[in-house]
């Protein structure tokens, strides 16, 4: 079993950056692909960005591509997730979550995972 905090949101403006960070404890890190999701008021949680264990695959959805970037540091037991550019409609909360399986196959639904943080919250002012 793995256990996820995630930090490095706060309030930022239309088009600055952010970096999540989202750290790991627990069984090895490593053996775990590690997926960002959010969840807006009132909306569904949503799949943003997912990076497959050894970080050679990666995926992104479409209304973030090009402009947030997914990475790992598996000696850190840690996942990131870069956001530039930002926009008043990426305010939600952010979630890291981890699934335990390594293929170069990306999951997007949330029912893929196992594992999930506690969230830490995005809000892009205009």
């Amino acid at each position: 079993q793995v256990q996820l905090v995630e930090s490095g949101g706060g309030l930022v403006q239309a088009g600055g950056s952010l970096k999540l960070s989202c750290a790991a404890s627990g069984r090895t890190f490593s053996g775990y692909a590690i997926s960002w999701f959010r969840q807006a008021p009132g909306k569904e949680r949503e799949f943003v960005a997912g990076i497959s264990c050894s970080g050679g695959s990666t995926h992104y959805a479409e209304s973030v591509k090009g402009r947030f970037t997914i990475s790992r540091d598996n000696a850190k037991n840690t996942a990131y997730l870069q956001m530039n550019g930002l926009k008043p409609e990426d305010t939600a909360v952010y979630y890291c979550a981890a699934r335990s399986e390594c293929s170069i196959y990306i999951y997007i639904n949330t029912a893929a995972y196992a594992y999930w943080g506690q969230g830490t919250q995005v809000t892009v002012s205009s």
